[in-house]
Order: structure tokens, then sequence, then C-alpha cells
């Protein structure tokens, strides 16, 4: 599932294509995605101009004047940019037309959705219990040790609790807590704060250095100009169990399941 750093670089990929671009087309090839698709999206649409997209833990918003458009990626969906008399392809589901261009939701699992609202987007039931962005100034050191201290869930569980800090999967649960030296299964409210501030640097730093590899592409992960990330080239534990640990280079990384997400670490480094 894309995270925050591919919801992100996907985010600022499509920012000059689309930004205050008029839709002159909406075309829906397939409805049923996790929520069904607005059969209304098109009268709602054409004539828009999208005057903003950002990012608001793994969703995507298209703000027009009426309105916005919500999105998510789900499991393996994506936007990409693509001729206005291209072929279409298998899983292209909904395309967003304008002058010269066609922009092409795939997604081959259809987990993904594409909804509407003309409320304010904050307000509604998928966006108003997002939790805190990893960047943005709320987000302190002292906000997750006050977090942690609140939590009796092991640290691997509080990281990917979308409610308490948005955008953290699996992929990169992992990967802080590797580098923080924090054990997987360690409660979240038995951390001292010392180690608090370790953590809360690593997860600003590893989502910060995955934004600049352009995401983690492990199986089809794209930007909008079907570019795939290169973390995966960096990855220290994710992906990598049986290998012996980069770190102490003496114990092989072990694999276990923690609330049925597959869980990578080295019981020397993260004790």
């Amino acid at each position: 599932m894309p995270e925050l750093p591919e919801v992100e670089v996907l985010c600022y990929s499509l920012i000059p294509f689309v930004l205050n671009k008029v839709i002159t087309r909406i075309v829906i090839y397939q409805y049923s995605l996790r929520y069904p698709v607005p059969n209304n999206l098109e009268d709602k649409l054409v004539g828009q101009t999208i005057n903003t997209i950002c990012r608001i833990g793994k969703y995507i918003l298209f703000k027009t004047q009426k309105g916005t458009i919500i999105s998510h990626l789900g499991m393996s969906g994506n936007f990409v940019i693509k001729n206005k008399n291209h072929i279409i392809a298998k899983n292209e589901h909904v395309i967003i037309g304008f002058d010269n261009f066609d922009l092409c939701y795939i997604d081959n699992r259809r987990f993904g959705l594409i909804l509407w609202t003309e409320n304010d987007p904050l307000t509604h039931k998928l966006l108003k219990n997002v939790g805190i962005d990893p960047f943005s100034d709320k987000f302190t050191v002292h906000f997750l040790w006050r977090s942690l201290l609140s939590k009796k869930t092991n640290i691997k569980q509080f990281l990917m609790n979308g409610k308490i800090i948005s955008g953290i999967g699996n992929i990169y649960a992992n990967e802080i807590l590797f580098i923080s030296k924090i054990n997987p299964y360690t409660v979240s409210r038995s951390i001292p704060f010392e180690k608090c501030q370790i953590l809360f640097n690593n997860i600003r730093q590893i989502l910060q250095l995955a934004i600049q590899y352009g995401g983690t592409s492990i199986r089809n992960y794209i930007d909008a100009h079907g570019i795939s990330g290169s973390f995966q080239n960096k990855l220290k534990v994710y992906g990598k169990a049986g290998h012996t640990c980069s770190m102490c280079n003496m114990y092989s990384l072990v694999i276990v399941k923690i609330n049925q997400r597959s869980t990578v670490y080295c019981p020397y480094c993260q004790k």
C-alpha cells in the first residue's frame, strides 16, 4: 500500500499538470471501487478548475470552486498522466480529462477511492479522524511523548495508527524502529523520553529520505510521470528477513507477525 512518501511524491508530480487547469470531461469505466464513484461526478466537475492539490495523510485532495475530490490509492491505485487519445489500459477506471491530456486513475485491486464533497473536506467521515501529519508544526517531541504515554499498545501498532500519526504504514514503521533501535513489541508507554526524542527524529528522517528517493516501488507504485521510486534500494530491514543485520553485522534479521503485519527486526540491535 502506498504510504505517506509515495502519496507525497505523486501529489507533487501532479501539480505541474493539473493545478489551475480546467476539467473538460469525466469518463467512468468502473464505479465499484472501495466506495462507489459518484454517478454525478461529470455534472459536478466538468468546467471546474483545479485550484489546489494537497495531501492529508494518505489521501490526495483536488479542490475546485464547487467542492473537493477526495482520493485514496488503496493497495494498488495510481494516477497517471496520459495523452488524450491513449489506449485504455486494463483496470483504468476513471479519466479526468483536460484540454491536452487525461488524468487516469488505475487500480488493479480496486481498494482505492474517488469521492466528492461540497463541504469542508476535513469534516468528511474519512478525514475527520486522520492523525497529525509527521511534517506538521504540531507534530513535536512533546506531542509524541504524550501520545506514547497514553497507549498500552506495542510501538509497531502505535506508529501505524493513522488516528495518532498519519501516513506511516508497514514499510516505514519497520525502518523507523530499526534505526531507532526499538524492539517492535515494546509497549508504547514504557519508552523513555530520551528514546522518544530519537524516535521523533527518525520518523521525519526516514519519511523525508523516502520522499527524496521518489518513494518505495516494491510492486507497482509509480508517480504521475510513470517513474518508479528507488527507496526500496535503501531499505534496511523490510523484505530482508534472514539477511545479516547491517547495523551489528552479526545477527540475522527475523520476521514475525504483529497485528497480522510482517515485522522484521534485529533481535540484538532491537532488544
